[in-house]
């Protein structure tokens, strides 16, 4: 029997580097990632049986890389492999195409483990967390958590380019669209959040998570 092929996508070399070494001994390894842009890239090109990705990426982050992929048919398994435990990222994961859910400070025991769940067609989420998200679901019933829904999925790319550092030049130039749509996304944004200043919109972009403080 063929084994399962994994992709990886970790901007962290030497976390990367633990992690593959950990599973090519179980799972053909076909291929390492540092950004979300390339992960999407690959992912198209190899199709592999799961996605072992951090949320916070370069470039473009693991929630919308995974979306992307989704919304163009790549049917590979999603492990989401983070530090973040907040329940609103952990309810968005899965509402974006996880199967599972992992923390990297229990990746050693458990991420072979939620390999070897979700092909089996389960879902997994760690225990350090599971519990909390239950409760949390239960609360809040079918209502969708107030995590990035008032942007749009081109909204969230422009943005996290924007905290990147990235010039409006730079941002169109990455996305493929020109510069004055590119600001005109920024100032939808603005309106939208209500935001006066560039520094405004990047603190939005570290409160939901799309880069890191």
């Amino acid at each position: 029997m063929s084994r399962a092929s994994i992709l990886l996508a970790d901007d962290h070399a030497i976390v990367a580097e633990g992690l593959q070494s950990l599973l090519e001994g179980t799972f053909e390894f076909v291929g390492r990632v540092s950004d979300g842009r390339a992960l999407v890239e690959a992912a198209k090109r190899l199709s592999p049986s799961v996605i072992v990705a951090d949320i916070s990426m370069p470039l473009l982050n693991g929630l919308d890389a995974v979306r992307l992929l989704k919304k163009d048919g790549v049917r590979s398994k999603i492990v989401f492999l983070t530090m973040h435990s907040d329940r609103n990222l952990v309810a968005e994961a899965f509402r974006a195409g996880a199967s599972a859910y992992v923390l990297k400070q229990s990746a050693g025991e458990e991420l072979v483990q939620a390999i070897e769940q979700i092909l089996a067609g389960r879902t997994y989420i760690t225990p350090l967390i599971a519990n909390d998200l239950i409760s949390f679901l239960v609360e809040a019933g079918k209502e969708p958590p107030k995590f990035c829904v008032e942007l749009t999925t081109r909204q969230r790319e422009v943005l996290q380019l924007i905290a990147e550092g990235k010039t409006m030049k730079e941002v169109a130039f990455l996305l493929g669209i020109s510069t004055r749509t590119a600001e005109s996304h920024k100032y939808e944004m603005m309106q939208s959040l209500g935001v006066q200043t560039t520094a405004e919109l990047i603190r939005h972009a570290i409160k939901i998570n799309l880069v890191s403080n």
